[in-house]
């Protein structure tokens, strides 16, 4: 008898048994393939033991599971020899089992102990994550919690990814972020079942990353002025003004951070973004660039760099590119991606790409003898044959290269993966034309947009709210499934200054696209999945991580009456709240007056305030948004 028909024996045994055990005791993300609910709950003995086999592999997954036991809990956790007793058995298959592949997992839990068993230690792993989620919120603490009864479920999961490439990326180049704060976001990542972080770790505001050679990359590209406020229109810096701003890692660090995912069944994918967004590299080595003037260039404060009313194609105020009629740029970056290939055991190493302004390259006198001695046409074919030559250096390497989806305008081989930022459609052409792709869209996937109304959030051009983020579909319909290697969420970190504000940004709107990346797509469901990120919400809470309660807030929509009286619409992305507000500037509890629909400002009001409750208990932020604001929005 296969498992599959015995997995279907125990659903049809426990079915009647298991109908009344309420839908909300199991808040697993992401949602696993299979999941079969018993009677009853299994008990934590005081000592707890864990059996697993003796690989490599497998040490660092025991340690993190014995430590995140033993902190909450205060029990005894030991490893044991024998399976015979153990309260947690790991365990390898004997055959692989092909549906479960490289990371998927069984995981189930009777009466009298615990067992996990997958095809490779990846599958162990993620079975522990879920093993953890079961348990109760308190297990995220960092402290002893008592009088608690530490119990799992009664359960059987059978689960395994839809996509090989589950990722976030972290941009460390805007702002810099310690060592230790890049692997507390790898621990968070860890927990949901992503496998890839990608680091950016160069831009125009700083190049993060020791590289041989280039000691100025780090001695100066790491530095610039501190500037606080909205990024993109701050006051240039004074030339007396310090650059002590940044910092980078060592190679030493980078190894560190590489095995301290990779114990984590985690790959880090770098990145350094050529050949625009290189002003940090210019600003350190001017001979890179075909601009004369790059040699009184500094890396970027957040000043405006970059006029952008023209539309998608930006004008550079300066030179911020690499020159691809300079052979120089060649060597440079052949050492940058041998370093990159030694120090990272990862296939892949992006090159960036994107947005690379073109107006100072259409009045260079080398570019323009580059193209007549190449037979290029234009300057979007000049990007092209920067991409072309850099791509062979990487492969010289023994690596892939991966760029963003701007690659594809000028001509790329077919062994360049893309990640399309700029929507799916970009995805959908490069998978069509056999590419590997990674899909990031900023319609889903951009942690750095806004999660609320811009008058509660950091200001960003645009927004994302997580039932939007829930809504990703990494492999869209008429497209081979092999080209879609997976999806990923960016953290762009103009606005991001510290790891909290990281987090803030990463969760929940990072649970929607773990969930899409890894679980079936018929398993989606938005109401049942906010009711498991409310309970995720708890344990976030006790693990100490920061993340937006956005998706309580109102949304607005402004309109006017035939007399020119501002009326405000309010919706929710969730159900079950009631909104509660005042126009007299005073703070409303439930006792105020309740939203029934459409609001008429009184004539003088002069700020709408607004709160959200659930069951009479205030669940969202409260709100403050100007008349003149909403005035604004309805062009009155």
């Amino acid at each position: 008898m296969n498992k599959q028909i015995l997995f279907l024996l125990f659903f049809l045994i426990s079915f009647n048994s298991t109908s009344q055990v309420p839908t909300n005791t199991i808040s697993i993300i992401p949602q696993p393939v299979h999941i079969l609910k018993g009677t009853g709950h299994f008990t934590f003995p005081k000592e707890v033991l864990i059996h697993a086999p003796d690989s490599p592999e497998l040490v660092k997954t025991i340690s993190i599971l014995s430590e995140r036991l033993s902190l909450p809990t205060g029990y005894q956790v030991s490893s044991a020899n024998s399976s015979n007793g153990a309260t947690i058995k790991l365990l390898l298959n004997d055959s692989d089992d092909s549906q479960l592949g490289k990371e998927g997992y069984t995981l189930s839990v009777t009466h009298t102990g615990i067992k996990i068993k997958a095809n490779k230690p990846a599958g162990l792993f993620y079975g522990v994550q879920t093993l953890l989620q079961l348990l109760p919120s308190q297990i995220e603490s960092k402290v002893l919690i008592k009088n608690i009864n530490w119990v799992v479920p009664i359960v059987e999961i059978q689960d395994f990814p839809k996509l090989g490439w589950r990722g976030l990326m972290f941009d460390v180049a805007r702002h810099f972020f310690t060592k230790d704060e890049v692997k507390q976001y790898i621990d968070a990542m860890s927990k949901y079942k992503y496998n890839v972080l990608h680091l950016h770790l160069t831009d125009d505001e700083g190049w993060r990353i020791e590289i041989k050679g280039y000691p100025k990359l780090t001695e100066i590209g790491a530095w610039n002025v501190k500037r606080e406020g909205e990024f993109g229109d701050f006051i240039p810096p004074l030339a007396n003004e310090p650059r002590n701003y940044g910092g980078f890692y060592t190679q030493e660090d980078i190894k560190e951070l590489v095995r301290y995912a990779k114990d984590r069944f985690i790959e880090i994918m770098p990145e350094v973004d050529v050949p625009g967004h290189s002003l940090a590299a210019i600003a350190s080595y001017p001979e890179l660039s075909c601009t004369p003037d790059a040699v009184n260039y500094k890396v970027r404060s957040g000043e405006k760099i970059m006029d952008w009313s023209g539309g998608a194609t930006p004008k550079a105020l300066l030179d911020n590119t690499l020159c691809p009629a300079n052979e120089l740029a060649y060597s440079f970056m052949d050492s940058v991606i041998s370093q990159l290939a030694t120090l990272f055991p990862f296939e892949y190493i992006h090159l960036g790409g994107d947005e690379a302004p073109i107006n100072f390259w259409q009045k260079n006198e080398q570019i323009k003898a580059l193209m007549a001695r190449e037979g290029i046409k234009n300057s979007t074919e000049v990007q092209g044959y920067f991409t072309r030559r850099v791509e062979k250096i990487v492969e010289s390497k023994g690596k892939k290269m991966m760029a963003w989806d701007e690659v594809l305008e000028g001509g790329v081989s077919p062994t360049t993966a893309v990640m399309s930022w700029r929507g799916m459609k970009y995805g959908i052409e490069a998978a069509l034309n056999k590419h590997e792709v990674v899909m990031s869209p900023t319609t889903y996937a951009y942690l750095d947009y806004m999660q609320s109304d811009v008058i509660s959030e950091p200001r960003v051009y645009a927004s994302l709210r997580l039932n939007k983020s829930y809504e990703f579909e990494p492999v869209p319909e008429g497209v081979d499934p092999q080209y879609i290697k997976g999806g990923q969420a960016n953290l762009w970190t103009e606005q991001v200054y510290t790891i909290r504000q990281a987090e803030y940004m990463t969760w929940p709107r990072a649970f929607a696209i773990a969930e899409s990346v890894w679980s079936p797509k018929d398993k989606k469901n938005w109401p049942e999945f906010f009711s498991r990120v409310e309970e995720h919400f708890k344990r976030l809470d006790f693990s100490e991580t920061k993340y937006s309660p956005a998706v309580y807030d109102p949304i607005f929509k402004v309109g006017k009456t035939s007399d020119n009286k501002l009326t405000i619409d309010l919706s929710l992305e969730v159900e079950g709240l009631d909104i509660y507000y005042s126009f007299d500037n005073s703070f409303p509890d439930r006792f105020y007056p309740k939203y029934m629909g459409t609001l008429t400002a009184p004539i003088d009001a002069k700020q709408l305030k607004l709160i959200t409750y659930k069951d009479k208990v205030p669940v969202g932020r409260m709100l403050t948004m100007p008349i003149a604001d909403l005035k604004r929005r309805a062009r009155l």
